[in-house]
C-alpha cells in the first residue's frame, strides 16, 4: 500500500499522543520531525525510530524536504499562522492544530492562497474522525429523534483550584507563561476548549435541512476575565439562520466536562464525552437506547488515516467530516465574536 509521508513540527505533549495514532496505521508513516529541543527531538526520534537525516532542529529545513507530503504544525497556537506562511511558500500540504488561527484576519488572508495553490489544509479536530461522529450524523439524517431545533456542548475543567480539604479548595499557582494563560500566546478557555463546541456546532448545523449554517448570530455572550488577563469561563449562543440554536460554554474554571444533547421534536441525543468517544444515549418518546460510541484505536488513528486517503486521493480537504477551510473560516469567525464581544 502507498503511504503518505508525514512531518511533525513541535513535540509537547499532543504531537506525542498524535504520533501514537500512527502504529494502527497503514497508509501513513512518521518520515521527520523538528523542534528547538534537542532533548525532545532525540526521544522522539528514538521512540518513533526516524532517520537521522530527518530529524531537524529548524523548522525551516522540515518543510523544505522534498520527501514529505504533509505537515502536522503542533505549536502554541500563536505560530500557527507563521508556519502556515511558510509551509505554503514550499508547497506543503497541511494539518494544523486547532485553533488553526487566533483570529479571522489571519483566516481570511490565506483562504485564496491556498485556492490558488490547490494545496491540502486542515485543522486538527480529532474528534470529526471518530466512530461516534458518524453514528450521530447517521441518526439524525435518518430522522431518529425528529426534527433538530437546538443543541448544547460544553467542554471545560478547573485549572484554578485543587482540593485540600473535604470542604476547602486551595488556588492554584497560575504560570503566566503557560500557553494556556498566556493572552500573547492565544491562550484562554475559548482558543483551547470552546472551539470544539463551536466546531461542532457549526457540523451539526451543516448537515440540518432548511438551517443556513453559513449565517449566523452570537447571543448572550459572557466571558470572564483571569488574573492574566485571559478569558477562565465563557458562554455564548449561535443562533443560524433557520431557527437552529446551540448553546456553547468552555472553562479552565469549572469541571464543566465534555458533554453534548441535541434535541430533536421525538427526542434527544446526549454525547457523555463528545471529544474522545463514549456512550450515546438516545432518547425517544420517554424509552432510552444506549449506543456503543467508544473505540479500541487511538483516535488520532481515525484522523491520520481519513487525511492520508484524502491525500492519496488527490483531494485537497479531508473527506466528510473532517473540517474544511470554509468550517474553519466559519469557526475562525465564531471564536473572534466569542472573544471580543
Amino acid at each position: 500500500m502507498k503511504q503518505i509521508n508525514w512531518g511533525i513540527i513541535g513535540l509537547g505533549n499532543i504531537a506525542n499522543t498524535f504520533s501514537e495514532g500512527f502504529y494502527n496505521v497503514n497508509n501513513a508513516k512518521i518520515l521527520s520531525i523538528a523542534s528547538h529541543n534537542s532533548e525532545k527531538l532525540e526521544n522522539f526520534r528514538l521512540k518513533y525510530n526516524i532517520e537521522k537525516k530527518f530529524t531537524f532542529n529548524n523548522y525551516l529545513k522540515l518543510l523544505n524536504c522534498k520527501e514529505i507530503d504533509i505537515v502536522y504544525i503542533s505549536l502554541p497556537n500563536v505560530f500557527h499562522y507563521d508556519l502556515i506562511v511558510k509551509g505554503l511558500e514550499s508547497n506543503k500540504n497541511i494539518l494544523v492544530e486547532k485553533p488553526a488561527f487566533i483570529n479571522l484576519k489571519q483566516a481570511n488572508t490565506l483562504k485564496e492562497v491556498f485556492k490558488k495553490k490547490k494545496l491540502f489544509f486542515t485543522e486538527g479536530y480529532m474528534y470529526r474522525y471518530h466512530p461516534q461522529i458518524q453514528k450521530i450524523i447517521n441518526i439524525i439524517k435518518n430522522n431518529e429523534i425528529g426534527k433538530i431545533n437546538s443543541m448544547k456542548s460544553y467542554f471545560g475543567l478547573n485549572l484554578l483550584t485543587k482540593k485540600k480539604f473535604i470542604f476547602f479548595n486551595k488556588r492554584k499557582k497560575i504560570n503566566p507563561n503557560s500557553r494556556l494563560f498566556n493572552s500573547e500566546l492565544g491562550g484562554g478557555s475559548i482558543l483551547d476548549l470552546g472551539c470544539y463546541p463551536s466546531s461542532f456546532s457549526l457540523l451539526i448545523a451543516s448537515i440540518l435541512k432548511n438551517i443556513n449554517y453559513k449565517n449566523f448570530k452570537l447571543l448572550n455572550i459572557k466571558n470572564e476575565i483571569g488574573e492574566t488577563n485571559v478569558d477562565i469561563d465563557s458562554e455564548a449562543e449561535i443562533s443560524f439562520e433557520g431557527g437552529f440554536k446551540s448553546k456553547i460554554k468552555s472553562s479552565f474554571k469549572k469541571d464543566i466536562g465534555s458533554k453534548s444533547i441535541i434535541y430533536g421534536s421525538k427526542g434527544k441525543i446526549i454525547l457523555n464525552n463528545t471529544w474522545h468517544g463514549g456512550s450515546i444515549i438516545k432518547e425517544i418518546d420517554n424509552k432510552t437506547y444506549e449506543i456503543e460510541g467508544k473505540n479500541s484505536k487511538n483516535i488520532y488513528s481515525h484522523q491520520i488515516e481519513t487525511v492520508s486517503q484524502s491525500l492519496l486521493d488527490g483531494l485537497v480537504q479531508p473527506y466528510f467530516p473532517g473540517i474544511s477551510m470554509e468550517e474553519t473560516l466559519l469557526n475562525t469567525k465564531i471564536l473572534d465574536e466569542w472573544l471580543n464581544v
